[in-house]
């Protein structure tokens, strides 16, 4: 697997200082399933997970140019949290109600309280380091199926499987030993 250019935070907003047009060309493909899962989960269209995801990048853009970015979470983070308020605040304009943004939540909280950020930041490193040592066909099943959001039919194609039930259960295994892997190292702070 190729390692891309900007494999740190830290490359990316360096990437967008120098005017690397590559850094925020990256930013872009890299969060964007996420924003697409909110909007999409709350009452929103393509083209508007599109336009929220655009303007939340450009605020991240402007802090970076500004030098008025205070960044104390990850950029993935930021971002959610820029583009959940900036969709909070399009649908009480629209007068449409999130009813389930509350649940989109638990894809990715936001919280100001510090301590509780950190330990999410912890246990998201120990999920990546866990999907890491699951080893294939299981961690691409999981990233195309959880990150790629691909549907069942497209996973039983890729991966061979004789129906959509099969690629099921396979998932169902694959999550089983990524749970096993997760708390075999995640020690919650006490």
């Amino acid at each position: 697997m190729k390692k891309s250019l900007y494999e740190t935070d830290e490359a990316i907003i360096n990437g967008i200082r120098r005017d690397d047009e590559r850094a925020l060309a990256y930013l872009y493909k890299l969060y964007f399933p996420m924003i697409s899962h909110l909007i999409l989960n709350n009452s929103g269209t393509d083209d508007e997970a599109k336009d929220i995801y655009q303007e939340g990048v450009i605020v991240f853009y402007e802090k970076i140019r500004g030098n008025t970015l205070e960044l104390n979470c990850q950029i993935k983070t930021y971002l959610y949290s820029v583009c959940r308020r900036l969709w909070l605040k399009r649908l009480a304009e629209k007068g449409r109600y999130a009813v389930k943004v509350e649940d989109s939540e638990s894809f990715l909280p936001v919280e100001e309280d510090t301590q509780h950020h950190e330990e999410q930041e912890r246990q998201f490193g120990v999920m990546g380091e866990s999907l890491e040592q699951l080893g294939e066909p299981c961690r691409s099943l999981l990233e195309d199926y959880y990150i790629r959001m691909q549907n069942m039919q497209d996973i039983t194609e890729k991966f061979g499987y004789t129906n959509s039930d099969t690629a099921k259960n396979q998932k169902y295994k694959c999550l089983q030993r990524l749970k096993k892997l997760f708390f075999a190292t995640y020690k919650p702070e006490v």
